[in-house]
């Protein structure tokens, strides 16, 4: 199927039809191997990286590719039709980055060309155990001592726990609230932070999340990204901007299903005829590809919002609310297209299903987005 979209540049689709030949020649091979024993495509996210495809929205001067976003998140969209794990991994590393190129010191962006070429994969530790959507009750302290901040604490649900060559570290150097906390950016090889056993999911076993703890970690004072304080307001700005990078994962996995389920109707013979040609099974596809349509439209619509410098936190919440909802209701439709057969691993939908359900929870669960969306329209 073919999938319209805006693109600004003969550059655009030049990038575009690259992600492409990616997706259909390193990803589709691999995918169903690495899910299936669980195994994290550090050597395919090189690949990727090498590609260009780690810092796609940034500018180059600082080692990025200066796309804009509506750009970069339809290359997301092409990854996450081909292996859900490359995708969140593109948009997690684009997400880590931001504290830097926002609000890094002249030494800090420094390393910005390295971080955005690839050579080094980022995480972002917000969440915690006991406070995943009261991402301002965080727990996680960092008190100075001599030249370093010496952080205490424990964050869970960690993308890229334990594989990341660096990590944001959001923690408490003030007072509680949000005025309280702090982002500091440490190397994964610092003494003291503990990565530990990944957990058991449902879906993107090839990168599960896993509890960060940092004990007495000592991390330089000149690690302190922006101004101490600052912390939350970071956070916050990254996570507007991540929630579309899911959006667009959602809406590659969702265009995944429609195409595979239609051309499974149009193959599938009963009563002598293609399931495709009766009502119960077309109805189903028409309203599947007309939900996904109507997700790609609110995400690029934030996107242009992002590009043109225009608030789009609402947009975003939107966008990232729709979508993931919308993967939710087309891959499950999409099992029951292919009847007994989607419910079995020989063919993808049934993994596409496991995977929707963690979109739906990852950059602010979805009821945190409708309060986002209900307090901007009841707020004066």
């Amino acid at each position: 199927m073919t999938v319209e979209r805006m693109l600004p540049t003969d550059e655009a689709y030049e990038l575009l039809g690259l992600t492409k030949e990616i997706a259909d020649g390193e990803l589709a091979p691999r995918v169903a191997k690495y899910e299936q024993e669980g195994l994290f495509p550090r050597d395919v996210l090189r690949t990727v990286g090498r590609a260009g495809l780690l810092g796609l929205p940034y500018p180059e001067a600082d080692g990025g590719a200066g796309q804009p976003y509506e750009v970069y998140l339809q290359v997301l969209e092409i990854l996450a039709g081909s292996w859900l794990g490359i995708a969140e991994a593109v948009s997690v590393h684009t997400l880590s980055c931001y504290p830097i190129s926002a609000y890094g010191s002249e030494r800090q962006r420094k390393s910005l060309p390295e971080l955005l070429g690839g050579d080094l994969l980022g995480a972002y530790c917000l969440s915690e155990p006991q406070g995943g959507s009261d991402a301002a009750a965080l727990t996680t302290r960092a008190v100075r001592d001599g030249d370093d901040w010496v952080v205490t604490g424990t964050k869970a649900w960690i993308t890229h726990g334990g594989r990341a060559d660096f990590y944001n570290v959001f923690c408490r150097t003030g007072g509680p609230g949000p005025a309280g906390i702090s982002c500091l950016v440490a190397d994964a090889d610092t003494p003291g932070i503990l990565p530990q056993t990944p957990e058991k999911t449902m879906g993107l076993r090839s990168s599960p999340p896993a509890q960060m703890v940092f004990d007495d970690a000592r991390v330089p004072l000149d690690r302190l990204v922006g101004a101490e304080g600052e912390g939350f307001r970071i956070a916050m700005q990254a996570l507007d901007a991540g929630r579309l990078g899911i959006a667009a994962c959602a809406v590659g996995l969702a265009q995944a299903a429609v195409d595979y389920a239609a051309g499974y109707a149009r193959e599938r013979i009963q009563f002598g005829r293609a399931i495709a040609e009766f009502q119960g099974v077309g109805f189903i596809l028409a309203d599947m590809a007309t939900q996904v349509s109507a997700a790609r439209a609110l995400l690029l619509n934030a996107a242009r919002l992002k590009d043109a410098g225009r608030p789009f936190t609402v947009e975003a919440a939107k966008a990232k609310l729709f979508a993931t909802d919308v993967a939710m209701r087309v891959t499950t439709d999409a099992i029951q297209v292919l009847g007994g057969a989607g419910y079995v691993s020989d063919h993808p939908v049934e993994r596409w299903f496991r995977e929707a359900k963690v979109l739906q929870i990852v950059e602010g669960t979805n009821q945190i987005q409708r309060l986002v969306i209900s307090r901007s329209l009841t707020r004066g």
